[in-house]
């Protein structure tokens, strides 16, 4: 199917929104499911947004930027897992993978945006020195701009402008190759899980992580909902008993302190 230019121009504003908000990861619209779920939306096939959101978030979920390393960026994997499965009619875990190199041009973009903005350092420490937090606010505003723009630029580019040799290029493979993009991209969410599970897994954590692969396995559940609000009654009660350990240790603390405040 044909992207308009007017669904082109609000993916477009979509993610020049949703690059700027990745800057600042205020509201954390960057993410895939956020992005595939509007872009969806602007091409009027929702569940297509929220079945290709929901694939790529599981894929880069434990892809973090540690130190100098910069993963491939999710807003672009998001975005064009969406559109190359509603451009090309392949399935969403095919057009994940086929969506790998354009996360790599959201990689680069980052990339190059961040050694430019070395550029802007002289200027934020003379506005420093004089105590203009105007001309700061500014510098940093306009770094934010220049890297959503160039966001919005390439995905306007890659979503409409050239979207018809995009997919004259990716129906002319091979249905092997496409068949192998498919299982690349349906093993890419165990591998996204097991990066986020290198990060966070902590030995507390392991009895709650087999209790809901037993879940799983028992009931043979197709809908994960029930699980996930289980799930999360559970961490609401272990979040309140630690409050309450806290706050209580914090009793116990200032008590002792009151005890020998007179030195006896």
């Amino acid at each position: 199917m044909q992207i308009t230019l007017m669904q082109g121009i609000l993916i477009t504003l979509v993610v020049f929104i949703c690059a700027f908000d990745k800057h600042m990861e205020a509201f954390m619209w960057f993410r895939p499911l956020v992005v595939a779920f509007f872009t969806g939306l602007c091409l009027g096939n929702v569940q297509l947004g929220l079945a290709a959101g929901a694939v790529t978030e599981l894929s880069y979920l434990g892809l973090l930027t540690v130190g100098g390393t910069v993963p491939p960026d999710p807003l672009f994997a998001g975005l064009m897992t969406t559109v190359l499965a509603y451009t090309t009619g392949q399935d969403v875990s095919a057009a994940m993978g086929l969506a790998i190199p354009f996360a790599l041009v959201g990689q680069w973009i980052g990339i190059a945006t961040n050694t430019l903005y070395a550029g802007f350092l002289p200027g934020v420490d003379r506005a420093a020195e004089r105590g203009d937090e105007k001309t700061i606010g500014r510098i940093m505003f306009t770094g934010q701009f220049l890297y959503a723009i160039l966001f919005a630029l390439a995905a306007f580019l890659s979503v409409y402008a050239f979207q018809s040799g995009i997919a004259a290029f990716v129906n002319s493979f091979p249905e092997w190759l496409i068949h192998g993009f498919e299982v690349a991209g349906g093993l890419m969410p165990a591998v996204g899980l097991a990066l986020l599970l290198v990060v966070m897994l902590k030995a507390d954590n392991i009895p709650y992580l087999l209790a809901g692969f037993v879940l799983m396995i028992i009931t043979n559940c197709q809908n994960i909902l029930p699980i996930a609000i289980l799930a999360g009654a559970i961490a609401w009660v272990g979040y309140t008993n630690d409050v309450k350990k806290n706050n209580n240790g914090a009793t116990v603390q200032e008590k002792v302190e009151e005890d020998y405040s007179d030195g006896i």
